[in-house]
């Protein structure tokens, strides 16, 4: 099975990040909608806490696609803790 490299993963990680913190504000009852300075912090905090979930993966995860796919999870569901928490 051909796995993604490290740059392709963190790519991929960037794009969910904007993604999910686009959509969460989406979501929110606001006649203007999102603020792209609003929108670009929360995909950076999504960014950080998915790498981290990444880099810190467990030693026994050794194919990058587990790894990535973990990550994007994480980001999920942090983005949808934030949004329980923010509505």
């Amino acid at each position: 099975m051909n796995t993604p490299s490290k740059k392709t993963s963190f790519l991929v990680l960037v794009i969910t990040a904007l993604l999910c913190s686009r959509a969460m504000f989406v979501f929110f009852n606001d006649p203007e909608g999102p603020n792209l300075l609003i929108v670009t912090v929360m995909a950076a905090i999504l960014y950080a806490v998915s790498l981290a979930a990444y880099t810190l993966s467990s030693s026994k995860i050794t194919d990058n696609l587990k790894k990535l796919l973990l990550s994007v999870a994480v980001q999920i569901l942090v983005a949808s803790i934030f949004y329980l928490f923010l509505s």
